[in-house]
């Protein structure tokens, strides 16, 4: 997922003078009154949506849903979730519920619901130089050991994605991570094959099983800083020398993963996997995000992908996917999908909706055959941290990480994070409602495999 620029999410507030201009660190009451102030003439606490335009009435969350199971789906077929904002938004006082309305551990919701892997991010070093975190769920190592035992417990897989940097990375944005400034390619190649060695290896020790690992996330435009794809190759080899001395060493099958985006892009895809086979990059499977309303068609995807597979006879997937079931915002914190937002929304905004756009994605990945090899749906647990005041969430997501970015990103990334750092931008793309409630979409997973029959 990428939040590139920020342009659609945070409109209202750049029309403001100096909005978000604060580093400062010594005074964080100040910061968050500032940016409450900022977000509550924008729509914030009292004003949460856009209320300038209708917003269509929506359905009842308590609905049922109904979508066929997709045929010639492998029994190994992937239904994974990103859960990186996990540890964070439990920390946060986030509780989650299962069905029944009893207090239960997300993970385990997310197994009883047909999820069969999880992916969780890794950033190099997601704190500044006291220790504060930069947000986004801190997602360092440890995040991942901690989320990745309860995953190994309920009998799902690990998929870990490796941005190699130290906050977010997207189409737009690369950066390198702070260790590794002013090091030369040869230099930079070395540091990454010895963290991911370290890195993996900490998580295989720890019992996790581990069946997938990304290298770099969504590198259209260049990784760890580097921008030619001479360098960029040679980081990803660097990558997957690590990866499968690490998977010899623990005698395990892990899928090595490359991940793009904007497949919509006519000539792109065609051209990443021509420059990988011709620089011989060690990988497995060509991963790209889709979202419905950003990526074009999945006509244009089933065709993309194919080419792939034909050429290059590469596994595929969608690393990443999603679709709104409200317009409504839960935090005080623009989301990335409101109503009147940038892109093409042929569904329905409604949990009905959001199952049909992850079912027709799925079908369509089960049209091209075996190498098509699974979906993992984007931080589906995602949801307000709870509280009456926006101020008092603004502290959570400052001391947890449980924000999309906190002030203390403005050290690493002072032009986007540091500015228009906040809360969950994704709120109305989870699988759970705002309270942490699963919604009936959640059992799209079951019924896409045929394991249970419409709940309608």
């Amino acid at each position: 997922m990428y939040y590139a620029n920020m342009n659609t999410i945070f409109t209202c507030i750049r029309k403001r003078k100096g909005a978000g201009n604060v580093s400062k660190k010594n005074n964080i009451s100040s910061i968050l009154l500032a940016t409450s102030l900022f977000f509550t003439s924008c729509g914030g606490e009292d004003n949460p949506v856009n209320t300038s335009v209708d917003i269509p009435e929506e359905s009842k969350f308590e609905n049922p849903i109904s979508i066929e199971a997709v045929d010639g789906l492998s029994d190994e077929f992937i239904f994974g979730c990103d859960m990186s904002t996990l540890i964070a938004e439990e920390n946060s006082g986030v509780v989650y519920y299962n069905e029944a309305g009893q207090v239960q551990d997300p993970l385990k919701t997310l197994a009883n619901n047909g999820v069969n892997m999880i992916r969780v991010r890794v950033w190099n070093d997601p704190f500044d130089e006291n220790e504060n975190g930069y947000g986004g769920g801190n997602c360092d190592t440890e995040n991942a050991i901690a989320i990745g035992k309860r995953v190994t417990e309920y009998k799902m897989n690990m998929f870990i994605d490796y941005h190699y940097s130290d906050f977010w990375t997207d189409p737009a944005k690369q950066m390198c991570p702070k260790e590794w400034d002013g090091m030369s390619i040869e230099e930079k190649s070395d540091a990454l094959y010895e963290f991911t060695k370290e890195s993996l290896g900490k998580i295989l020790v720890a019992g996790i099983d581990v069946s997938m690992v990304q290298i770099g996330n969504e590198i259209t435009c260049g990784m760890a800083g580097e921008t030619e794809w001479e360098d960029i190759t040679m980081l990803l080899n660097s990558g997957s020398k690590a990866i499968r001395e690490l998977a010899e060493q623990y005698h395990k099958d892990i899928k090595i993963v490359i991940h793009f985006t904007n497949p919509e892009k006519i000539g792109t895809y065609a051209e990443y996997a021509k420059t990988l086979d011709a620089y011989d990059v060690d990988y497995d499977v060509f991963a790209t995000s889709y979202y419905s309303y950003w990526h074009g068609t999945l006509e244009n995807l089933k065709s993309v992908l194919s080419d792939i597979i034909k050429d290059y006879d590469k596994k595929v997937m969608v690393a990443e996917t999603a679709y709104a079931y409200t317009y409504k915002d839960g935090d005080g914190h623009k989301n990335s999908v409101s109503y009147g937002a940038w892109g093409e929304f042929n569904y329905e905004v409604s949990v009905q909706g959001q199952a049909d756009a992850v079912r027709d994605c799925v079908a369509t990945l089960a049209s091209l055959g075996d190498n098509a090899i699974g979906i993992c749906y984007w931080e589906p647990a995602w949801i307000p941290v709870p509280d009456n005041t926006y101020m008092t969430r603004s502290e959570m997501w400052e001391k947890y990480g449980s924000g999309w970015a906190s002030s203390y990103s403005s050290d690493y990334d002072p032009e986007d994070a540091g500015r228009y750092y906040g809360g969950s931008a994704w709120d109305n793309q989870a699988l759970f409602d705002f309270e942490g409630h699963p919604l009936p979409s959640i059992e799209m997973f079951k019924m896409m495999a045929g394991t249970i029959c419409s709940s309608k």
